[in-house]
């Protein structure tokens, strides 16, 4: 559990501190929950399991696409690594570049803010081929992006993007 919570301290929480690379300010808007089920009611995508397994459940249900391209409503799968044993998700809410999306995700945050939803995050794509294999996360602290590379599966797609409750 300390682990964990190291980790994601290290990797990438989110905060009110702090300006994102287009210069708003990301934050909170509540709640005490988990990727998995904020991903589920946000992105309209109904797949089970821990985050990490939502990459081969999209292809087993038939139902969704998945790619290595971002969209908007897609949620982006992060693989589960020592340092992340169960995973991530995030909701895609806006594509600013080829290579930075801004997500909508809960329970990345340690500390206090460990199962709150955070909103507006960076994540930029820092793959060597341009593939979102390889992310970075905004890491409020530093007020930067977070210095840890997390590996993922690519995007979910075939949902759709639902309002966020404040």
């Amino acid at each position: 559990m300390i682990a964990i919570l190291a980790a994601l301290a290290l990797g990438g929480c989110g905060s009110t501190r702090g300006t994102a690379p287009g210069g708003s300010v990301p934050g909170y808007a509540g709640g005490n929950t988990s990727c998995v089920p904020y991903a589920r009611a946000r992105s309209g995508i109904d797949l089970a399991g821990d985050a990490w397994q939502w990459w081969d459940a999209a292809a087993q249900s038939g139902r969704y696409d998945r790619s290595r391209s971002p969209r908007v409503g897609g949620v982006l799968v992060f693989m589960r690594t020592q340092r992340n044993r169960t995973g991530h998700l995030s909701v895609v809410t806006r594509v600013v570049s080829s290579r930075e999306i801004r997500v909508d995700h809960a329970n990345w945050a340690s500390g206090s803010n460990r199962g709150r939803v955070a909103q507006d995050q960076p994540v930029v794509d820092v793959s060597p081929n341009n593939d979102w294999s390889l992310v970075r996360v905004w890491y409020p602290p530093a007020n930067a992006l977070g210095q840890t590379n997390f590996p993922t599966f690519g995007f979910i797609h075939g949902g759709r993007l639902m309002a966020a409750a404040h």
